[in-house]
């Protein structure tokens, strides 16, 4: 029997980006929030201090900071004629665990969409047909457009004190800024990042070869920096420990570098970690949410009321919540009903290892510092000719020189092990830099979550089972990227290049991005969604969902930039529609 407890305004389910944007803003309204976290509760001072937290081998290679599959994993096939396994070890993607979520280890990139990735159904209908969109393809609109979103992403950059240049302010394009990005109000807070001498090969190369080359935005300051909350931060110092890795410099934006010192003083806000939320609970009619349930690490069984519900957890953790709850119709790729499940979606990369004559300082990095090209993202060129639906960036990275996984592969005819080996990583160390592709991935109709039939949790509740693999769209954009990338490459004039495409089936097992997307798609209709334009779900009308388990398909992009402004918008939506009138903001 679970205890049950003293309602308040709103749980909030997770505690990383989306749940401290949200309590911050709601707070800020007045209502009493509560977030619940299944991690560890984690600060800058002590957990993040330079003293332990650059231990390569306990944070990147050991994944210190992420899901403990003990406890939390999910089950997975390529098809839905396969039998789904448990994953048992951490490989294509690292959902966190604790305060602060995977704003914690993330890189630092940050982008926006395309003002043409939110209508990419209606856009590519019109300018290429209907028939271009192959039957299988799921994609639509978001129901939200570029313009509906450009105050949040400015409000979400400068929370985040982004270093960028910009290259589109209101509508005049900028020297030096990426032209293909959507007018933006007004250029980023910080300027960017210093460049490292690799970036600096690139943007000659890419522009050799007539390319427009920019530096990538980046959550990792280049100067010191206060935000709109009052938030002190500090400068980067290109330690080279930010991927996999927390900042203990306070120069990578995370929750803790942001958010945190001026909300959790604050009297109307509280959390609850170690705390694994079990079920949304629903009335009688199913219509409207009493609060969820929750175990603590003590193995107790609470039920916490509230007044309003809303999921901020890792995507698929987000879906398979909803799912266990009975929130939505669970998707059914047989016959294409069904909304919870549906358009899953990820990233495809690929790169193209490029081996110099002249040394390259592999030290001096940063998570997202980059220089990048966008003449083939989105549909920023003309698909007609092609047979395919998206695209990606193209970008150099300088994210550091760690001994154990920082290298960038060995030239043609190198020995896979042994002393041969160690002879081409000792000459290339200096030598070499990665020009990478990242791409988008279109959903389909086979591509989704649901509960799994065999296994189980701890809780005795189904595994989430993951269905998913690439498709020819998926392949062609990316050998597409990747001949392009080789262009690039080769302009650098290196010795050699080793040229690296997706092929084969995807596989869970090699890292690639932590980029999964989809389960509860946001659109304007309930048939194929599960959230309306402000994440309200369709169904309970006081149950939101936050984070990339929204996005309807992926775009070639990295999303936190995206999710952070969506969090943003809907926490404007709940506070100036929801709560003067409370029920469904969009009619079904």
């Amino acid at each position: 029997m679970a205890t049950k407890l003293k309602s308040v305004d709103v749980v909030l389910v997770g505690f990383g980006w989306t749940a401290s944007i949200l309590a911050k803003e709601l707070t800020d309204a007045g209502l009493q929030v509560l977030a619940i976290e299944r991690g560890k509760f984690r600060d800058t001072v002590p957990d993040f201090a330079t003293t332990h937290i650059q231990d390569e081998l306990r944070y990147a290679a050991r994944g210190g900071l992420f899901e403990d599959l003990a406890r939390e994993t999910l089950t997975f096939r390529n098809s839905l004629d396969q039998e789904a396994l448990p994953m048992r070890h951490l490989g294509s993607f690292n959902p966190a665990s604790g305060v602060g979520g995977a704003g914690i280890h993330w890189n630092g990139q940050t982008w926006r969409f395309l003002p043409t990735d939110f209508t990419i159904r209606s856009h590519t209908e019109a300018r290429y047909g209907k028939n271009f969109i192959p039957v299988d393809m799921t994609i639509q609109d978001w129901g939200v457009t570029y313009d509906d979103l450009e105050p949040y992403y400015d409000k979400f950059e400068y929370l985040c004190g982004i270093s960028g240049q910009a290259g589109n302010v209101q509508g005049k394009i900028q020297t030096g800024g990426n032209p293909f990005e959507g007018p933006r109000a007004r250029g980023y807070p910080l300027p960017p990042l210093k460049r490292s001498y690799a970036t600096v090969l690139f943007d000659k190369a890419a522009k050799d070869v007539g390319l427009k080359s920019f530096p990538c935005a980046a959550a990792n300051t280049s100067q010191p920096y206060k935000n709109p909350y009052g938030v002190q931060m500090g400068q980067c110092t290109y330690c080279g420990f930010c991927e996999w890795f927390a900042c203990g410099n306070y120069s990578k934006s995370s929750p803790q570098t942001t958010i945190l010192p001026a909300l959790l003083p604050k009297d109307n806000f509280s959390y609850r970690t170690l705390c694994d939320v079990t079920r949304v609970n629903l009335d009688s009619t199913g219509k409207r949410a009493t609060g969820v349930t929750y175990v603590d690490v003590q193995g107790r069984e609470f039920e916490q009321p509230a007044e309003l519900v809303i999921l901020c957890a890792f995507a698929q953790h987000n879906a398979h919540l909803l799912l266990l709850s009975g929130i939505g119709e669970p998707y059914n790729p047989k016959t294409n009903e069904g909304v919870t499940g549906r358009n899953y979606a990820y990233q495809i990369t690929s790169s193209v290892d490029v081996f110099l004559d002249e040394d390259v300082n592999p030290f001096m990095g940063a998570g997202a510092l980059g220089q990048a090209i966008d003449e083939f993202n989105g549909d920023n060129f003309d698909h007609g000719p092609l047979g395919f639906i998206g695209g990606g960036y193209i970008a150099l990275w300088t994210t550091g020189g760690r001994p154990i996984l920082q290298q960038h592969g060995a030239p043609e005819g190198t020995p896979k092990w042994g002393g041969g080996w160690k002879k081409s990583m000792h000459e290339n160390y200096l030598k070499s830099v990665s020009v990478a592709t990242h791409g988008s991935v279109m959903s389909y109709r086979d591509s989704y979550l649901d509960l799994d039939p065999t296994y189980r949790d701890v809780y005795g509740n189904p595994l989430l089972r993951l269905t998913f693999d690439f498709h020819d769209n998926e392949y062609k954009m990316s050998k597409f990227e990747t001949d392009k990338a080789a262009l690039i490459a080769k302009a650098m004039k290196p010795r050699s290049v080793k040229v690296n495409y997706r092929e084969g089936h995807y596989s869970i097992l090699p890292y690639e991005t932590t980029h999964n997307t989809g389960g509860a798609a946001m659109g304007s209709d309930p048939k194929t969604s599960v959230v309306n334009r402000y994440l309200q779900s369709w169904d309970v009308s006081n149950v939101f969902v936050m984070g990339s388990s929204v996005f309807p398909q992926n775009h070639g992009y990295n999303p936190t930039g995206t999710v952070g402004a969506l969090a943003y918008w809907a926490a404007d939506a709940i506070k100036t529609k929801y709560l003067k009138n409370p029920g469904p903001l969009v009619q079904a």
